[in-house]
This record gives structure tokens, C-alpha cells and sequence, in this order.
């Protein structure tokens, strides 16, 4: 859509993306969003399952079917926008739908653990396309405001995933066995793929595409990253997002084992997702008037506050549920206010190349993001303490790199 033309309402379709009328556009690209968080969520009630039919002695290295998932995910995104930049975003998005299909469906038979981290390294890989290109098409399809009505849309449907996708899995094992999670993925990645193939057009035309060459790709990596705040917000997007994943790993040991919560674990991993949902809301309504670096240097300051406290009464074992639950849920509250302006902050010089860029932000985030949480998971020794310990030790190491990144100057208005 051009920017002259209006926004469109829900029932219009606009040139761009016809014959898709402007409702099925966004619930498809919800539903593309989807994919990434339903393959990593879905898998924490089944972590000890697949543990115990594939022979896994330490509990610690059931993660790894979390963490080689996003290694894959992490170096999939590094050429994604490049390459749709220059062939289209509908091949190459059906090229990394199919390769999320085969490798759901590899997960399914494998028969050892090995090649079962194996297919979810590739499970990753093939969930990259989705994640870059869908906020092109949105961008190719859309301007201005309109495009951050789609956005919005959009992310109010893919927020409900985090939220259900446990207990999905939760109800999966109760009746079938952990293989039934990959079969439902396969099904679920299959009908999307039909669904992009049957009714979504090529959204950037033939002259508007890029030559994709080494000197080319070379230059924007360049480019970002020896922009200062470009790199600075990406390391510290990875360190707050390794917090993240840090829980991720560990969630089903903690409210298994240490609180005992059994079954009725999603609904307190939900409860957390709830929290995160929130605060892209809230900050999304405060950020225009405060701005990025006020929000974002406010919440780390506060995220490493609230670390503190935790890992202190962690250290006393003086944390039952409850209080754990509030002060859990405060955190990740602060890590979905601060990535979501991370993000922002690190693209936003960007916009002449915003494509590879976001494509290397995305790589270099996840990576370091699965790194840290790998860590940090496998410290796990049945009390809190890792994981608090490892809360406060990311929110001083952002701290540290984004005052680097301003050059001491934190909190300062604009932007």
C-alpha cells in the first residue's frame, strides 16, 4: 500500500496482498508468528518423557531439546531477509515452512536423542523464515500507522500462544505419547504452508528486489555492526532474552520439583506469559510519552533490583510459591517491556538496510540469548538459586553495556 492511499479497514483487501481480504492477512501472519513459540512452548510438559523413552541420564540435558532448537533458529535468521530481499518473500517462505514440516516429522520417528536434537537444530533453521519474513510482507504490504495497526493485530492473537501452549502440551501427553507433539506441529506447519501457497501473493515486486551478493551482504554487516547503538542494544537484547530463555529452560524442573505443581504446571508458566503479554501492552501505551531509553533503562534498573531481592531470599531458601510466583512474574514483566524497546533502539538506525538488519539483530540476539539460558539451565541444581542468581548477574551485565553503548548518559530523553 502506498502512502497516499488510505488504511484499510478490516474487510478491505488492498492491492498488495489480494485476493486475502485485510482480516484473513493478519490472522495468517499471527498465525506464522505462531510457529516459532508454539515449537518452543508446547515441549515443556514433555521435557521428562522424552527424557525417559530416549534413554537421557541427566535431567539437565533434556533442555538441550530446547536449546538446539534456537542455535538453529538463532543461525537460520543470519541470510533470511538478504535472500527474500533479492527472490521474493513467498518462495523463500515456503522453502523455510518446508523444511519446519520435514524436520517437525523427523522429531516425530526419531528413534534416539541424538538425532532428535539433530531434526530440532533443522526444526530451527526452517522456523527462521517465518520470523523474518513476516514483518516484511507486513512492511511490503503496509505503511505508517496502518502497518502498526497489522502489528498490533496481529501480536493480540500470537500473545494467546505462550499462554496455551503448555497446557496444549499438557493435554497431549495426558492421552498420546510425547510423539503426538511433533505430529501436531507437522499438521499445524502443513496447513499454514498450504495456506501461504494457496492464498497469499508475492508481496515485493520484481523491481523492487535487491542483488544478493558477498560484497552486498558484507557491507550491511558491516554497517550494523560498527554502529554503535545498533551493536550495543543487540548484546544487550541477548542478555536480557538469555534471561528469558534461562527460565525457559528450567520452568518445567522448578514448578515440578521444587513446588510440586506436577500437571497444573502450564497454569503457573501461563500466569508468567500473562505477565510478559502485559507489559508489551503497557509499554506500548507509555513508551510515546516517556520514550525507549527512559522505559528501557528504567525496567533493567528495576529488573536488576527485583533479581536481587530474589536471589537473596533464594539464597535463604525463604521463597515458597507464592511470593516466587510475584516476583517471577514482575521480572519477566520487565523483560518484555525492555527487549521490545531493545529492539527498537538497535533498528532504528537502520532503516536504509532495515532487512539484513533485522535479520542479524534476530541471529545475534537468539544466539547469545541460547548460550546464556543454556548456561544458566543447565546450573539448575533443584533450588532457586541459579536462576536468580543468574537474573541478577544479566540485569548489572546490561547495565554495563548499555551505559557503555550511551556513553554513561542513561535515561536521557529522545527516542
Amino acid at each position: 500500500m502506498t502512502q497516499h492511499q488510505p488504511a484499510p479497514s478490516r474487510t478491505s483487501a488492498a492491492p498488495s496482498h489480494s485476493p486475502m481480504g485485510f482480516a484473513e492477512f493478519v490472522v495468517l501472519i499471527a498465525s506464522l508468528m505462531a510457529l516459532n513459540a508454539l515449537a518452543i512452548d508446547i515441549m515443556l510438559p514433555a521435557l521428562p518423557d522424552i527424557g525417559n523413552a530416549l534413554g537421557v541420564l541427566q535431567d539437565n540435558d533434556r533442555q538441550l531439546v530446547l536449546s538446539s532448537y534456537l542455535i538453529g533458529f538463532g543461525i537460520g535468521q543470519v541470510l533470511i531477509g538478504s535472500v527474500s530481499d533479492r527472490f521474493g518473500r513467498k518462495a523463500v517462505l515456503l522453502w523455510g515452512l518446508a523444511l519446519y514440516v520435514l524436520a517437525a516429522g523427523l522429531c516425530a520417528m526419531t528413534p534416539s536423542f541424538e538425532l532428535l536434537l539433530a531434526a530440532r537444530f533443522l526444526h530451527g533453521l526452517g522456523s527462521a523464515a517465518p520470523r523474518v519474513i513476516t514483518t516484511s510482507v507486513v512492511r511490503d504490504c503496509f505503511g505508517g500507522r496502518a502497518m502498526a495497526s497489522v502489528m498490533s493485530l496481529a501480536m493480540m492473537v500470537f500473545m494467546a500462544i505462550p499462554v496455551l501452549a503448555p497446557s496444549i502440551g499438557q493435554l497431549i501427553i495426558l492421552f498420546a505419547p510425547w510423539r503426538a507433539i511433533f505430529v501436531l506441529l507437522t499438521a499445524y506447519g502443513f496447513l499454514i504452508a498450504i495456506w501461504v501457497m494457496l492464498r497469499l501473493p508475492e508481496t515485493l515486486p520484481t523491481a523492487k528486489r535487491r542483488a544478493l551478493g558477498p560484497k552486498q551482504i558484507l557491507s550491511a554487516f558491516r554497517e550494523v555492526l560498527t554502529t554503535r547503538q545498533s551493536l550495543g542494544y543487540a548484546l544487550a537484547g541477548g542478555t536480557m532474552f538469555g534471561a528469558l530463555f534461562g527460565f525457559l529452560m528450567s520452568a518445567q524442573q522448578i514448578f515440578t520439583e521444587i513446588f510440586g505443581l506436577g500437571p497444573y504446571f502450564p497454569l503457573a508458566f501461563a500466569a508468567i506469559a500473562l505477565a510478559m503479554s502485559v507489559s508489551s501492552f503497557i509499554n506500548s501505551r507509555l513508551v510515546g510519552r516517556f520514550g525507549m531509553r527512559v522505559m528501557s533503562h528504567g525496567a533493567v534498573t528495576v529488573f536488576t533490583g527485583v533479581s536481587a531481592l530474589l536471589a537473596l531470599l533464594a539464597s535463604f531458601g525463604a521463597l515458597s510459591l507464592l511470593p516466587f510466583m510475584v516476583l517471577l512474574g514482575a521480572v519477566m514483566f520487565l523483560v518484555g517491556m525492555i527487549f521490545s524497546n531493545f529492539n527498537a533502539l538497535a533498528m532504528e538506525p537502520q532503516g536504509h538496510i532495515a532487512g539484513t538488519a533485522s535479520s542479524l539483530f534476530g541471529s545475534i540476539t537468539t544466539l547469545i540469548a541460547a548460550s546464556i539460558g543454556s548456561v544458566v539451565g543447565h546450573a539448575y541444581d533443584h533450588t532457586l538459586i541459579p536462576l536468580s542468581t543468574g537474573f541478577l548477574l544479566l540485569g548489572a551485565l546490561t547495565l554495563v553495556i548499555i551505559a557503555v553503548t550511551e556513553k554513561g548518559h542513561l535515561f536521557r530523553a529522545g527516542g
